[in-house]
């Protein structure tokens, strides 16, 4: 009934206070399969081919592919994929993220994207009496995984610029296992700045853990100065989450890491004994490592989106709506003010162009990924056309 969870793992489900039915949703989260899946909310949102023609700005995908630097890596190594590890490619991309982070190799685990990392560590340390608290809006993960396995949440406001309000956060449950912070925050692109997370990691109940997910820090103008990971240098209750589908535009090549202490991340692995962290494709963990210190074409990307972001703005603030900024990421939302976010989903895609889903703490206001300056100007012309409708 549970084939899926190590002995270990069953054990520490059980003193954490979960029932057997808890116990199965939780095989099946980690199983890797179907429920796995459905819990990313964009993943399970691109399914399907797209129609010809079609302007993708709905996922927060990068507009453009893979690092040149990557891309040659990942085709090197092709021919030598008859071996399931050719030169301890794996290996290499942790030596990589520890350089470049400044974090002990035994403190990062390579996970596929980070979506999978944030379902398991609602399991690993929430409970049924430990619940999760979260932003609202902010990533669904960890509120849809802990929803499956019966924890408790929390779903806190934003302030009213956007920062995750951590203090209203604690004050929300003193008691909960996780806390989970998203900056820049997914959906609005807004950063919470660093005394917040700090402070809410120092006040915390003891034995609690802070995810704070980084998908998108490589957007920010601060980078890599604005990050979490001298949290974790300290030995602090942190799990930071980074993914290669964002800036460096692997998202269909499924690589991410987290970074935390050690006995933090043995939690995070101990239902599969880490199999699935260890059963990354090798193309992709080739192209991960040759991108990850590319600080030149990083910054020209960013650059690039500034660019385009920019005149977006500008283009929505002369259509008298309003904008949640400022965002320092692919995304911006947008009030539509009389109309719902789902009437302009499926009044765009009937031009299409797809937008993103509603969120539903702010039912007029969409998502749009920042695309290519071409997608954007089809953007712009779809818009025209919905609105003298």
């Amino acid at each position: 009934m549970f084939g899926t969870l190590t002995t270990e793992s069953k054990d520490d489900l059980m003193s954490r206070g979960y029932s057997r039915r808890h116990m199965l949703k939780a095989a099946m989260l980690v199983g890797s399969g179907a429920t796995a899946l459905a819990m990313n909310p964009e993943i399970a949102r691109a399914a399907g081919a797209p129609a010809r023609g079609l302007i993708r700005i709905s996922l927060n995908e990068c507009w453009t592919g893979p690092m040149a630097p990557g891309a040659q890596a990942a085709a090197a190594i092709i021919a030598e994929c008859n071996r399931y590890s050719p030169h301890e490619e794996r290996g290499k991309l942790i030596n990589a993220i520890s350089a470049m982070e400044k974090i002990p190799q035994d403190h990062i685990v390579p996970w596929p994207g980070s979506n999978e990392a944030l379902a398991r560590s609602v399991v690993a340390f929430c409970s049924p009496t430990k619940g999760l608290v979260t932003a609202d809006p902010t990533y669904e993960t960890p509120g849809t995984a802990a929803k499956y396995i019966g924890a408790p949440i929390k779903a806190v406001p934003l302030t009213p610029d956007y920062r995750h309000d951590v203090k209203a956060m604690l004050a929300a449950n003193p008691k909960a296992g996780l806390y989970y912070v998203c900056s820049p925050n997914n959906p609005t692109g807004t950063l919470t700045p660093m005394a917040d997370i700090e402070w809410l990691v120092n006040n915390k109940p003891k034995g609690a853990v802070v995810v704070v997910d980084e998908a998108y820090i490589h957007f920010t103008a601060a980078y890599p100065n604005n990050t979490a990971t001298h949290l974790v240098r300290q030995g602090k209750d942190v799990v930071i989450l980074r993914t290669f589908s964002k800036i460096f535009g692997m998202a269909g090549m499924r690589v991410g890491f987290a970074m935390g202490r050690p006995d933090l991340l043995v939690k995070l692995n101990m239902h599969d004994d880490g199999a699935l962290n260890t059963d990354l494709p090798i193309p992709s963990i080739a192209c991960a490592t040759a991108s990850l210190t590319q600080a030149s074409l990083i910054a020209e990307r960013r650059k690039q989106l500034n660019d385009v972001r920019g005149m977006t703005e500008d283009f929505l603030k002369k259509q008298n709506l309003r904008l949640i900024l400022p965002t320092e990421t692919n995304m911006l939302m947008v009030d539509w003010k009389t109309k719902t976010a789902h009437e302009m989903q499926t009044a765009f895609r009937a031009q299409n162009v797809e937008i993103s889903r509603t969120f539903p703490a702010w039912p007029t206001v969409s998502r749009i990924t920042i695309g290519s300056r071409s997608d954007m100007e089809g953007f712009f012309a779809a818009f025209k056309k919905v609105v003298s409708a």
